[in-house]
């Protein structure tokens, strides 16, 4: 049976295949942090990144990490890659589990120690991270798989609208499409990225 034939940046995630040519490219992609292989999804808030990152970490039996655990509040954008590669891609090269400070979103700091202010995970030879900033320049020579997730606006307003904490995030969201916006024009992660996720459907393959 010949091998499917795969477009060769972008891919709507309406079909199935979004799976396999993300799966088969990180495949064919070098590990760049240690032994670890990392597939990075980028985009803007609503793209769809989250559901995406478990879809394809239940399919590569591998962990996530949430950007969203790692930000330092409505305003730190801009300053977690700093942290991700700290706390996150750095241990991975030095052959050691990740270990993160979690952000307490309602309280607005660092949780603390003893209502499970850390976090990590257990990592093989593969792992998923997902969250704007993900794709940040200073990261990219950790990245085996840099993927852009993007869907139309109007699309990304609807779903933020019907997120769990809408509530607690209405009143940040013009403050924080700004810094994406920033940091879209510093960064350029959907001019690096390996492949571009349409993912304007509200179902997927």
């Amino acid at each position: 049976m010949p091998e499917p034939e795969f477009p060769t940046r972008s891919i709507s995630t309406r079909s199935a295949a979004w799976r396999d040519r993300t799966t088969d490219l990180l495949q064919r992609s070098p590990a760049r942090a240690g032994r670890c292989r990392v597939l990075a999804l980028e985009g803007r808030s609503g793209a769809g990144k989250t559901a995406l990152a478990e879809a394809l970490a239940a399919r590569l039996r591998c962990p996530v990490v949430h950007m969203d655990d790692l930000y330092p509040g409505w305003e730190g954008l801009e300053a977690v890659a700093p942290l991700v590669r700290e706390w996150v891609l750095e241990p991975l090269v030095e052959g050691r589990d990740p270990r993160w400070r979690r952000w307490d979103w309602e309280n607005g700091d660092w949780a603390p120690d003893d209502a499970g202010g850390w976090d990590g995970a257990e990592v093989a030879d593969t792992l998923v991270i997902e969250g704007c900033g993900c794709g940040a320049e200073e990261l990219r020579e950790f990245l085996s798989l840099l993927v852009w997730v993007e869907a139309p606006e109007e699309v990304r307003h609807q779903r933020l609208n019907a997120r769990w904490d809408a509530e607690l995030y209405a009143p940040w969201r013009p403050v924080w499409a700004a810094q994406e916006e920033a940091f879209a024009t510093r960064h350029q992660p959907r001019k690096h990225a390996d492949l571009v996720l349409d993912n304007s459907a509200e179902s997927w393959g």
